[in-house]
C-alpha cells in the first residue's frame, strides 16, 4: 500500500493563484568616482573648519600664544577680531562640509567662496603662526580643487 495522504489532487493545485517571483531591488544608480572627491572635500572642509575654530579660540583666550603682536600682522587689528573672524569662518566651513558630504549643490558654491575667504584670511594671519596658516591654506586649496574640478559629476539626472 502506498500512502497518498501527502499529495494534493490535481484540481486543488490548479485552483491556486499563480504568484510571480518578487521583483529584485531596483538597480542602484552608480555614482561616478569623482563623487568621492566631493565627499573628500566635505571631510576636509569640516577639518579646516575645526582648525579655524581652534585658531579662533586661541586668538580669543590666549593672544600671547602667537609669534608676533597685533602690530606685526598684515592687517592691524587685535586678536579679538581675528578670533571672531576665524570662529565664524570655521563654523560656516563645518556646515558647508556637512552639506558637501550629503551632496548639496548650494554647499558646493558656498564651499568655494568660504574656502577662498579662508585662504585670504590665513594669508593675512600668516605672520602670527606661519605653520598653522600654511596647513589651513593647503587644505583650503585642496577643497577648492575637489569642488571645482570634480564637482560637476555630482549633478543628479
Amino acid at each position: 500500500m502506498t500512502d497518498t495522504s501527502h499529495t494534493e489532487p490535481a484540481a486543488t493545485a490548479a485552483s491556486r493563484p499563480q504568484t510571480t517571483p518578487a521583483a529584485p531591488y531596483p538597480p542602484r544608480k552608480e555614482r561616478p568616482a569623482a563623487s568621492g572627491w566631493i565627499v573628500f572635500a566635505g571631510v576636509m572642509a569640516v577639518l579646516t573648519g575645526l582648525l579655524q575654530v581652534i585658531q579662533g579660540l586661541v586668538a580669543l583666550f590666549d593672544p600671547g600664544y602667537y609669534v608676533v603682536g597685533t602690530n606685526g600682522l598684515v592687517v592691524d587689528v587685535d586678536y579679538n577680531a581675528w578670533g571672531w573672524l576665524h570662529l565664524v569662518i570655521g563654523g560656516v566651513a563645518i556646515a558647508i562640509g556637512l552639506g558637501l558630504i550629503v551632496g548639496n549643490t548650494v554647499a558646493r558654491v558656498a564651499g568655494v567662496i568660504v574656502a577662498g575667504i579662508s585662504v585670504i584670511a590665513n594669508l593675512a594671519f600668516i605672520a602670527a603662526y606661519p605653520l598653522w596658516s600654511v596647513i589651513v591654506i593647503t587644505i583650503d586649496v585642496i577643497v577648492i580643487y575637489a569642488i571645482i574640478v570634480q564637482g560637476r559629476e555630482m549633478r543628479s539626472d
